[in-house]
């Protein structure tokens, strides 16, 4: 089965290839140590910090995994070649949220990147979905499990 492609910005593949650089080259050597200094201390059967350095030691190995499947499998959006003249991945949107009389920016990015605190919504998420292929001037309804929204398109930019 082949792997699902995974939609990135490059601000977002650089962000996961300098995790990664972060985990191999600084975390393991940390939880390396620790786990010496916890050998250090003897009996290991009921050593609590040789234990939380080993579950430390497989997080960020998980974690190191995960990436690298990622990265593998990363289809990078060239921002500078985005169409503005629809909403695609990869750009900005200015929405006016009807129902709190709000305007609210949002990047449109692939689900490996979106953090809505900064204002980086999914593709796949109920509004980013909703937004996709739509035009400046448009009102777009969004079924969430809240009930219904509606934004007017009010600007796409990169």
């Amino acid at each position: 089965m082949a792997e699902k492609k995974v939609v990135l910005t490059y601000e977002g593949l650089q962000n996961l290839e300098n995790e990664l650089q972060e985990l191999k080259t600084v975390r393991r050597k940390e939880v390396a140590e620790k786990i010496k200094e916890a050998r250090g201390q003897g009996d290991l059967s009921e050593n609590a910090e040789y234990d939380a350095a080993k579950e430390e030691q497989a997080e960020i190995e998980t974690r190191i995994v995960e990436l690298e499947k990622i990265l593998r499998n990363a289809q990078v959006i060239d921002e500078d070649e985005v169409n503005v003249d629809v909403i695609n991945l990869g750009c900005r949107v200015k929405i006016y949220d009807m129902e709190f009389d709000e305007e609210l920016d949002y990047a449109i990015v692939g689900s490996t990147e979106a953090d809505p605190s900064e204002g980086k919504i999914s593709n796949e998420s109920p509004v980013g979905a909703a937004l996709i292929g739509h035009k400046v001037g448009d009102v777009v309804e969004v079924e969430v499990p809240e009930g219904k929204l509606e934004f007017k398109i009010l600007e796409i930019y990169r």
